[in-house]
């Protein structure tokens, strides 16, 4: 039931970074960062990504939130909810949103927004052979004896233990770091390598249409509601969230997101069940094969790369910008040509001649900085806008008195400064105007795009 990992290469890839240490600080620190971290985990209700692009009803109401207020969502998804409550508690994410129940003793950790919603709990089981409607247990009083698996951090065993060891029934605790969130649970039940779980109903309901062979119709528990998290401390954060989420408007989203995730199950179906879900299947994208394989040239983790590729292309491979790049990594004529290729060429031919123009930027950073993940922001920027107009913010950089072999918070920053004439005509500044909001925001989006497709292996 449980999983591991190991690293055996001798020079690991990229991993992801974040872009900044956060702080203990409320909404204005959020602002001036530009980007609210959400906490929250890989299912079909929260979080997951189809063909490359996020999905999933909290995911989609934080990412209205955010619009709302002219910010990004940072997405990091984790299967443990102490973890996420401690990586809330450290300031290093701001919200947690994962179709979590408010209670008592959770709320003595974190302070919830008025609920999205109300669900009660059920026992998933399979559907009974002889009648394929209801299975054999239709009381407690069934499960005497049995085993049902729940992770141990779970509302459900917290709220239920009483009723459980009353029914002498095994209650099987799943370590999170197994990785079986609720759903995948749910999956072992309908695969039949666990025969009990109990789970949220809305969860439980909108696994039961991808697996027909699931019976879900003992409820266990009374209706509980269902809210996001922030820090104690997090007032003004709080505050918003809530006005947000009563207002008309929001209503209206709210009302148009339940459809989209809890009603319009074919097409909800069609997308977890994809090859190209992280929930179901193993794919971002159809290149996959080719971003794996010229990933490794680059010792880039290949879900970089991919992001890299979303971020130019959406993976469309007929592609053509205004100035005249094209293909899935975007190349411009003259880059294209230098690296062997046109507009002619196969489409993994345009995923080699992009790699090999980012092997010869790495190549070129590498005189200038040590630091192989910090390079890596330095590679993109040149890929995006050339790697003169970087130099030139980190001679502004030095002159300012910030870090010139950092990315984020130093060059970053003064790559903005090149459309301000006073900048351009700073000694050691020789490539004049930049309009530096495009490579700023364009490492922004492909590393948030990368903590993204981390949820695929």
């Amino acid at each position: 039931m449980l999983s591991a990992c190991s690293s055996t290469p001798h020079e690991q890839p990229v991993e992801k970074r974040n872009e900044a240490p956060l702080s203990f600080a409320d909404f204005e620190e959020i602002q001036e960062r530009g980007r609210i971290v959400l906490l929250t985990e890989n299912t079909s209700v929260s979080f997951y990504l189809y063909r490359g692009q996020a999905l999933g009803y909290d995911y989609e109401m934080v990412q209205a939130f955010a619009n709302a207020h002219g910010l990004k969502v940072e997405v990091r998804i984790l299967d443990d909810l102490n973890q996420m409550f401690d990586i809330l508690n450290r300031g290093e994410g701001d919200i947690i949103a994962c179709n979590l129940n408010i209670t008592d003793e959770r709320s003595q950790y974190v302070a919830f927004t008025t609920p999205l919603f109300q669900t009660s709990q059920v026992l998933v089981q399979q559907k009974s052979l002889e009648n394929d409607v209801h299975s054999g247990i239709t009381s407690w009083a069934d499960l005497e004896g049995q085993e049902v698996y729940v992770h141990h951090i779970s509302t459900a065993y917290r709220n239920l233990r009483d009723t459980l060891e009353r029914y002498h029934i095994n209650c099987e605790l799943i370590d999170p770091s197994g990785n079986l969130t609720s759903e995948r649970l749910i999956k072992l039940v309908a695969d039949g390598q666990i025969a009990y779980t109990i789970a949220d109903e809305n969860l439980a309901k909108l696994n039961a249409t991808y697996y027909d062979n699931l019976d879900i119709s003992l409820q266990v528990s009374q209706e509980q509601e269902v809210g996001w998290a922030v820090r104690l401390d997090a007032d003004s954060l709080q505050h918003l969230l809530n006005d947000f989420l009563t207002s008309h408007a929001t209503q209206r989203k709210r009302s148009y997101l339940h459809h989209k995730y809890f009603t319009a199950v074919k097409s909800q179906q069609q997308r977890v069940r994809s090859l190209y879900s992280s929930l179901d299947g193993k794919r971002i994208s159809d290149y996959d094969d080719a971003i794996r394989r010229y990933s490794r040239e680059l010792l880039w983790d290949w879900r970089l790369l991919a992001a890299m590729i979303y971020s130019e292309s959406r993976f469309n491979p007929e592609a053509k910008s205004w100035a005249g790049a094209f293909g899935l990594m975007q190349l411009m004529p003259n880059t294209a040509e230098r690296f062997g290729i046109d507009t002619t060429h196969t489409r993994e031919s345009n995923i080699r001649a992009g790699v090999a123009y980012l092997k010869y930027l790495d190549k070129y950073w590498r005189k200038h900085i040590d630091d192989r993940e910090e390079r890596v922001n330095f590679v993109l920027a040149s890929y995006n806008v050339g790697p003169g107009h970087v130099q030139d913010a980190r001679v502004i950089a030095r002159e300012r008195g910030k870090d010139p072999n950092r990315w984020f918070n130093n060059v970053d920053e003064c790559l903005l400064l090149k459309s301000d004439p006073e900048f351009k005509a700073l000694e050691g500044v020789k490539h004049g105007y930049c309009r530096g909001s495009e490579p700023v925001n364009y490492v922004s989006n492909v590393r948030r795009k990368f903590g993204e497709y981390l949820a695929f292996e």
